[in-house]
């Protein structure tokens, strides 16, 4: 259920397809051997189900795989997916399920009786397939994979079907009732985004029901509708999610099972995952737990590294290969670099050869403050904020707008606060704490919504890790009810100096608060305990070679310095039309080593003084080839690059004219940050007073922990120092490859203020990254590559197409006055319906002013941005790839 609205692909002579014989075609790849895709339209119970079916090499049978997708989503989301795991050696069927793509039937929410019924057909149509290793007569060699929707239905069609041998869910629920209803509070603004994505435009209404349930059958329509208006849960509508669960036959799902789950996900939290792996591992199940940085709030899904990890998972159990290395037991995404060898970006992982659970190796921190009363507001207006889905990929976006990480009204909450920590520690699981509450509603509840910020030590800044809350709805409070809370589960990291901060809202924008208003007092009666899984295993981050090297460097700069110089007479002659031109590159080419490939072909374009230029491409596209033949860390095959005028050679001396975070940071960890980079410097053989120490410190902004040892440092500290060390002397050009990855959403707006401050100065920054939305909010132009080639160059907005318009998407309709009211708003110009929301041009106002102005109006926004994103422009110029 990834919640999302499709990208539709085109429809083709070969896609149109609607009975009976498929077709076959080849896969454009250049990659042997060719996979071959067969697009067939099978008819199951009166439905007709859209499928793809794609091989690659030989005759011989080989083990099958069932790919799911995403909720909204239909077969031609997982289409490279299916490709890659065809040329690993497996049989693929991809299909579109009931009430998505070209699929007929009515959306049934993974109910056995259909969709899953359906998945079981699909087995018996693979064991008819000459292709397709039998354990048995009817019984192929299967194995379930997909991501949200498709997750969930990996793991039903295990528990309904003794067939499936192996599943990886991703990604997805347990308990579809816990998920939406968690803890009696209902996840409205979820629900809401989860019920339109099934209203798709052309979709006919299931019989008998408003066109507004789209494709959903009538139960269901009539399950949100019921909840929605009231606003609460009941009985019947989680008897029914529930029975269409995973949990409903997890006892009986016995298979291997790679479980892959999403920190930033406040849809399908981490505490779903836990259920499905405490569950399969009581039944004897071989069950490895990863959990990944993105999810469906956003972040890096590590698509790439996941998706080879299924396969793996898929070589052992389904083709029994016993030297298949199926990964740790337990693995956790949590900082980033850059893998030099082809500029990838990577994550570094914790590691344990058990899954520990949600509750390992607990610490207590006392928390201060007398008992706090606080209002739910009538209406339960203006909410708090926390993670608002489909907004810039989660909060981070609405972050990166200015309004903030978080948003707690005066008035709404209590507040409670552990002592600065004296050193640093790792929060990985669930936190809990015992309160007790007390409510003046009419009927003795009380609905809160719990979270632990992470606060700097100036006591203001907080961080709320991964922007998860935990709803809670407290019964029978007249007189007070103690309750322990259980926290959201997050794998998070508190710095010393900082502390931990309880806080408890009567309002969340994500979901539904009773619009009565009423008072609520919260006590609390006991610590916090956090759970700190001290057994995993974290991987060293990657060095440089200078770290462990250092004492050669001296030598090795002297000695290019040396060869340099010899070469001098040799390098092409300045150009005077160029001194004050940052960078000019002229028909770059490289080929890949041994081969008539390019990485890098025929490019050309110039960026100017005072410029934060963005680089991107998707992965492949030549971006770090390209950043290391500027850095003259390798050579051109053809064209030229000029630097102020100066042709670039390696060792050339205009580089020391150019600052470079490219090969990813490394410190000797029991020396201060200061140490660090007088050490660094100094091994350059540069005057000390050309460092200019202090201004790089400045602009990147790191304060008193300038002292301390770099082993006390969070990743962003890290990756700023490794930023101030590339600025170190104020060099006029300043490359960046990947500076954001790893970082967490404060620490990345930290770092885009860092780029804009150091270009303000006159100076000029190149910037690589897949953040498309840093990109647009950092960069004042662009250079999109595609394959090695420059696909389009200029400034921002002339990609984009943006200006003063932007499109504020919705939860659901509207009505014309309080779209007039939108339009009436201070520096609002105009506001108009359009496909996907409303259109509202500024005329004065900002994108934050707007926010706030449509919180308060009570606007079921789900997201607000450029009438035509950078992702958007960016998807269109490379068709569709990732950055």
């Amino acid at each position: 259920m990834r919640l999302r609205l499709p990208r539709w692909a085109a429809v083709t002579a070969v896609l149109a397809v609607l009975a009976g014989a498929g077709t076959w075609t080849a896969v454009a790849s250049d990659e042997p051997p060719p996979v071959h895709r067969a697009d067939k339209a099978l008819d199951i119970d009166g439905v007709r189900l859209d499928t793809s079916y794609f091989t690659s090499g030989g005759d011989g049978r080989r083990p099958a795989v069932l790919l799911g997708h995403g909720f909204g989503g239909s077969k031609n989301d997982v289409r490279a997916q299916a490709e890659q795991l065809a040329r690993d050696g497996y049989a693929v069927l991809t299909w579109s399920a009931r009430g998505f793509g070209d699929s007929t039937g009515e959306i049934g929410l993974n109910d056995p009786d259909h969709e899953v019924a359906d998945v079981r057909k699909l087995i018996d149509w693979l064991a008819d397939r000459p292709e397709v290793l039998l354990d048995k007569a009817g019984d192929p060699r299967v194995g379930v994979t997909g991501a949200s929707y498709g997750g969930a239905i990996s793991l039903l069609a295990a528990g309904h079907d003794p067939r499936v041998d192996a599943i990886a869910p991703q990604i997805t629920y347990w308990n579809l009732a816990d998920a939406l209803f968690p803890n009696g509070v209902f996840k409205k603004l979820w629900a809401g985004i989860f019920f339109s994505a099934g209203n798709q435009p052309g979709a006919p209404a299931a019989s008998g029901q408003a066109d507004a349930c789209g494709r959903f059958t009538a139960e269901l329509c009539s399950l949100y509708q019921r909840v929605a208006v009231g606003g609460k849960p009941d009985a019947a509508a989680r008897a029914l999610l529930e029975a269409r669960s995973p949990a409903a036959v997890g006892t009986d799902i016995k298979v291997p099972a790679l479980i892959v789950q999403g920190q930033s996900d406040s849809l399908f939290t981490l505490a779903q995952s836990d259920a499905m792996a405490r569950t399969l591992t009581a039944n004897g199940a071989p069950v490895a737990v990863d959990w990944i940085a993105g999810g469906h709030d956003g972040g890096d899904r590590e698509t790439e590294r996941v998706e080879r990890r299924i396969s793996t998972w898929f070589d052992r159990w389904l083709k029994r290969d016993t030297s298949a290395d199926t990964g740790p037991a337990f693995r956790v995404s949590r900082t980033g670099g850059v893998d030099s060898t082809d500029g990838q970006a990577t994550l570094r992982a914790a590691t344990a050869d058990r899954y520990p659970g949600l509750t390992a190796a607990t610490e207590t921190f006392a928390l201060a403050g007398p008992p706090q009363t606080f209002a739910n507001p009538a209406g339960a207006a203006p909410p708090a904020i926390s993670a608002v889905p489909g907004l810039g990929g989660g909060l981070s976006g609405l972050s990166s707008l200015g309004v903030g990480l978080s948003l707690d009204f005066p008035g709404q909450y209590a507040r409670f606060d552990a002592k600065p920590q004296t050193g640093a520690v790792r929060i990985t699981g669930t936190p809990t704490v015992r309160v007790k509450v007390t409510s003046t509603a009419a009927d003795g509840s009380a609905v809160l919504f719990a979270k632990v910020y992470d606060v700097g030590p100036d006591g203001r800044q907080q961080v709320l890790p991964s922007q998860l809350v935990t709803p809670v709805r407290v019964e029978d409070a007249k007189a007070g009810r103690s309750v322990t809370l259980t926290l959201p589960a997050i794998d998070h990291e508190v710095e010393a100096g900082h502390r931990l901060r309880l806080v408890l809202a009567a309002t969340d924008l994500g979901y539904a608060s009773p619009a009565v208003p009423a008072g609520y007092t919260v006590a609390v009666e006991g610590p916090l305990t956090v759970p700190t899984a001290p057994g995993l295993d974290t991987q060293a981050a990657a060095l440089p070679w200078w770290v462990w090297g250092l004492p050669l460097l001296g030598l090795a700069v002297a000695a290019a310095l040396l060869l340099t110089a010899r070469r001098r007479t040799t390098a092409p002659a300045p150009d005077p039309e160029l001194t004050s031109v940052p960078l000019q590159i002229t028909g770059l080419s490289k080929k890949y080593a041994g081969g008539d490939r390019y990485s890098v072909k025929d490019l050309s374009f110039r960026v100017e003084q005072g410029q934060v230029l963005g680089l991107l491409g998707p992965n492949g596209a030549g971006k770090t080839t390209t950043l290391r033949m500027l850095m003259g860390l390798i050579r051109p095959d053809e064209g030229e690059i000029r630097v102020f005028g100066q042709a670039i050679r390696p060792g050339a001396p205009v580089l020391s004219r150019v600052g470079s975070f490219v090969e990813g940071a490394g410190f000797l960890p029991h020396l201060s940050g200061r140490e660090n980079l007088e050490l660094y410097w100094k091994a350059t053989g540069r005057p000390a007073e050309d460092a200019r120490v202090d201004d790089a410190l400045r602009i990147a902004n790191l304060g008193s922990a300038l002292e301390r040892a770099v082993r006390t440092y969070s990743q962003g500290m890290r990756q700023r120092l490794a930023i101030a060390q590339a600025m170190l002397g104020l060099p006029d050009l300043l490359i960046l490859d990947e500076p954001t990855n790893g970082l967490d959403p404060p620490q990345i707006r930290e770092m885009r203020e860092v780029m804009i401050r150091y270009a303000a100065e006159g100076r000029t920054v190149i910037v690589s990254s897949h953040l498309l939305a840093e990109v647009e909010q950092s960069c004042t132009h662009l250079v999109v590559m595609d394959r090695g080639q420059l696909v389009q160059a200029g400034p921002v907005a002339e990609i984009t197409g943006s200006d003063d318009t932007l499109l504020v998407t919705l939860a659901g309709d509207v009505d014309d006055p309080l779209v007039e009211k939108i339009g009436a708003l201070p520096g609002v110009g105009s506001a108009a319906r359009a496909d996907g929301g409303i259109l509202v041009r500024l005329d004065g106002a900002d994108a934050t002013a707007l926010i706030g102005d449509l919180v308060r109006l009570d606007v079921p926004l789900t997201g607000v941005g450029p009438h035509r994103r950078l992702e958007d422009a960016f998807l269109t110029l490379i068709g569709g790839g990732s950055a």
